[in-house]
């Protein structure tokens, strides 16, 4: 990635694979870390092959997965379940900084290439490991998914209509937030690292993380005992708050507090909703079905650019409900480098979600290419490690590398 690379001079050894470490790891190339994927000789990676041959989501045999996660990465085929494949990835671990993967919990242990046997070798080593339940308490070899922790976690209790079936987000935010916070346990001990010259073992189970994203609703909970229920788009605190038809799609109003809705009712116009009663949140609280119900009855009659100009006028805070094309081609959206194009090294581009991040003083970001399987390893062993040619071929032969 060019433009800004505050992690520029970090090495990173990825491990990972699917989702939930890859995009952890993605974020991380993203900032400017160097970063080296380890992949299994012979067939790579598990997310390579997803949907590699699907017409519509696939580029030159990579699939929109591995595309996207995988951007500005090199590749490396290594037999981690081999003595000499375990030698050569040590000598990697001797160059490197970080050391991220996302195996079932016990899984490094038993490759023998956990913190306590990384650490021996190299002091400095930082490794992060994103398991479903962490590598401890009662049962952490369990296995999960996404669906899985978001179940467990209690947001789909929450999310779907008061009378259906509980549902689970849309994104994959079990996944994605265990990336996100391993990439955020991996700058912390970065930093600690620098005070101290000694790395350090991050943990982040994804069920934690569903926990952690709970936040003030848990705290609620845990307060007084309530368990809340679905409420649809709606609040249990705001009136109105929820997704509303129009004549041609759905947007969004969020009277936050009592201003809002103030401001909301010469848009409206309806005399029902200056009720005295209505003015505080209280009252319109009781009241709820009723009002939102007569402010659909009023959005229904134009369109949702018609209204969204109007309340964006008076400051109601509001918007509409994009599907994936309105949303990727948002004028905010593009301004700030959010659909960006990714070269690819077999020739054209194809366009993907930037990156959130953004630094002062930064050009525009730019990434490279996702890589093929195994296309660094004889350059990072050889240049890296100073493997000789002799050396690197015994290693292939035998299979070790590939």
């Amino acid at each position: 990635m060019k433009g800004m690379a505050p992690l520029k001079g970090i090495r990173l050894i990825d491990l990972t694979h699917m989702l939930s470490g890859p995009y952890g790891t993605m974020l991380l190339t993203d900032l400017g870390a160097e970063t080296i994927k380890v992949e299994p000789p012979g067939r790579g990676e598990g997310t390579r092959q997803l949907l590699a041959g699907d017409p519509d989501y696939s580029r030159h045999g990579m699939g929109a997965y591995f595309l996207t996660l995988n951007r500005g990465k090199r590749s490396v085929c290594i037999d981690l379940k081999s003595e000499e494949g375990r030698a050569v990835f040590l000598d990697l671990v001797r160059k490197s900084d970080v050391v991220f993967d996302n195996f079932s919990a016990g899984v490094t242990e038993r490759l023998g290439i956990d913190f306590a046997a990384l650490s021996a070798v190299n002091p400095r080593i930082i490794t992060c490991s994103v398991t479903g339940f962490g590598s401890d308490g009662p049962d952490p070899h369990r296995p999960a998914f996404d669906q899985v922790v978001q179940a467990m976690g209690g947001g789909m209790s929450i999310t779907g209509l008061p009378d259906g079936p509980p549902l689970r987000s849309g994104i994959p935010i079990g996944d994605l937030a265990g990336g996100l916070f391993g990439a955020m346990g991996v700058l912390a001990a970065l930093n600690e690292r620098a005070q101290t010259g000694v790395g350090r073992h991050v943990d982040v189970s994804m069920l934690d993380a569903q926990i952690s994203l709970l936040n003030y609703m848990g705290t609620m909970h845990l307060m007084s005992g309530h368990v809340p229920e679905r409420l649809g788009n709606g609040h249990f605190v705001h009136v109105p708050y929820n997704a509303f038809r129009t004549a041609d799609g759905y947007i969004i109003i969020a009277c936050i507090g009592d201003a809002f809705f103030e401001r909301l009712l010469p848009v409206i116009r309806r005399p029902e909703l200056e009720a005295p009663e209505y003015r505080l949140q209280p009252g319109r609280y009781a009241d709820k079905a009723r009002i939102e119900r007569i402010v659909e009855e009023e959005l229904v009659k134009d369109t949702a650019a018609n209204w969204l100009t109007r309340l964006r006028e008076a400051r109601v805070p509001c918007g509409p409900v994009y599907d994936f094309a309105q949303a990727l081609s948002d004028p905010q959206v593009v301004a700030r480098d959010m659909v960006v194009d990714l070269p690819l090294s077999q020739g054209g581009s194809v366009r993907v979600p930037g990156n959130p991040i953004k630094f002062s003083g930064a050009g525009p970001d730019s990434f490279a290419p996702p890589p093929e399987l195994g296309r660094d390893t004889d350059a990072v062993l050889g240049s890296l490690l100073g493997y000789g040619p002799d050396r690197i071929g015994d290693l292939r032969r035998a299979g070790r590398v590939g």
